[in-house]
């Protein structure tokens, strides 16, 4: 009876009319926001009650987790492709996101290709370098498979430079193209000769710069430079200002010291201080490598990549190793450009929401609250997003600090488990391509990775367990 006799309160979990009537009726009553897994889907809710609680996939996370947190990505060295990476020393061009052919690119990154195939020597004109790509004698693989990863179209071909990252534990190596700087550039997919010119000094005067420089060095640990970008206003994907001058810094100094001339150094120098993008590849490369260490541990939910290439977006996970898991890539509704609307955008495209994957970019926007006056949002909504993925992620990062957040470690290591749970998908903080190639960036924005791969992957991963 004394139920009856204190003032009641309703959670009220369901349609909201529910508690509009108490409310109406002078009662009291909260709305629980809810969702039923997976948006509904049954076959994927009854994979992931498969995968809850499970102590094997909660040994093997710690273990995959673990394995991130303890590679430390170093900067060793620079290299053209076909000397670095196995398979480039053939007519090979790799590209971001998951595997797609040629008819089915889109604009920009066939436009990345054909400036490709140019700059390689392998056709004269616009023409010849497109019936070349149509023709099946270029073999195209993504980044990821190759353990590269470039931004937007992620075009890597055999003359290109790349940036070689390496764990000095274990010798795992990945690797990244170099940064072209903003405006007409070959990962938006223009490609006239001032792209070409400038990939050509980029590949002999930049790379011959930064390949003595770096000889002089024992290597550059990356992480610190992260963390200390991280408390310098960086989440070093969409905001690199801070960690570019910091690198610079470090190489100035061995530039001199080289071989290269006066005028070559100069030039370096120029080019990077006037590109706050220059670091982007190699946070990139670091990433992928603290990932890589994550791979392939059986029973794992971590997911280990997320890439777009435009036209799809795709997912890889530890446990079902490299498999990817696709969806159609979203159309970033952002900041646009004077002159430039969500009609004229491309669908999300690039390999650097590795940065993301990794606990950076979107999951560490809360370190950088200018970044909303390029992607969108207040700075409270930046942290906000920060906060959020810690309900999707494994752990933090305690050597990745957030100083908003208390100095709190950014959230990392996305468990597939907990975002089809949940329904809070990974966000992204992105550049935003012309759909046509040529054109290049038209603005910037923040979109979230589709639930449909997570679900997607949770069920292979739930097939693969034993029978209990």
């Amino acid at each position: 009876m004394r139920l009856f006799q204190e003032e009641l309160a309703v959670l009220n979990v369901g349609l909201g009319s529910f508690a509009d009537e108490i409310i109406q009726a002078g009662g009291k009553a909260a709305q629980i926001t809810w969702a039923p897994p997976a948006g509904g889907d049954p076959a994927a809710g009854k994979a992931l009650a498969r995968l809850v609680n499970d102590k094997d996939i909660e040994a093997a996370n710690q273990k995959a987790f673990a394995a991130y947190l303890g590679a430390d990505p170093t900067l060793v060295g620079i290299a053209l492709a076909r000397e670095a990476i196995v398979g480039m020393n053939e007519r090979r061009i790799l590209h971001s996101g998951p595997p797609i052919a040629w008819a089915q690119m889109c604009g920009p990154m066939q436009g990345a290709v054909i400036g490709a195939v140019i700059f390689e020597g392998w056709a004269k004109d616009h023409a010849a370098a497109k019936q070349l790509a149509a023709s099946g004698d270029i073999a195209f693989a993504p980044c990821h498979h190759h353990g590269a990863v470039g931004p937007m179209a992620g075009i890597i071909s055999p003359s290109m430079p790349v940036w070689v990252v390496r764990d000095p534990a274990t010798g795992r190596q990945t690797f990244s193209n170099l940064n072209e700087g903003l405006g007409k550039v070959l990962r938006f997919g223009a490609n006239g000769p001032e792209v070409i010119e400038r990939l050509k000094w980029m590949a002999t005067t930049l790379y011959r710069v930064l390949q003595l420089a770096l000889a002089e060095t024992d290597g550059i640990q990356i992480k610190p430079l992260i963390a200390q970008a991280l408390n310098m206003g960086d989440e070093v994907h969409n905001r690199n200002a801070a960690a570019s001058m910091m690198l610079l810094r470090r190489l100035v100094q061995q530039m001199l010291a080289s071989r290269a001339t006066r005028e070559e150094v100069t030039s370096a120098v120029a080019f990077i201080a006037g590109n706050d993008h220059f670091f982007l590849n190699i946070s990139m490369a670091a990433c992928k490598l603290m990932l890589d260490a994550a791979r392939n541990i059986p029973g794992s939910s971590m997911v280990t990549a997320m890439a777009r290439n435009g036209v799809m977006f795709g997912i890889q996970v530890s446990g079902t190793g490299d498999r990817w898991f696709s969806s159609p890539a979203p159309v970033v509704n952002g900041l646009y450009f004077p002159g430039y609307s969500i009609a004229d955008a491309a669908p999300d495209l690039g390999d650097s929401a590795i940065t993301e994957t990794a606990g950076l970019g979107g999951f560490a926007m809360a370190a950088a609250p200018a970044i909303v006056n390029f992607v969108g949002g207040t700075p409270a909504d930046a942290i906000a997003n920060t906060r959020a993925m810690g309900h999707i992620t494994l752990g933090k990062n305690g050597g990745l600090l957030l100083p908003t957040m208390n100095f709190a470690g950014t959230p990392a290591g996305i468990d597939i488990r907990k975002v089809v749970d949940t329904g809070i998908l990974p966000v992204i903080n992105t550049g935003i391509a012309h759909r046509e190639a040529g054109i290049g960036q038209i603005g910037a924005g923040i979109t979230r990775a589709p639930l449909e791969c997570f679900s997607q992957a949770v069920t292979a991963l739930a097939s693969l367990l034993p029978e209990r």
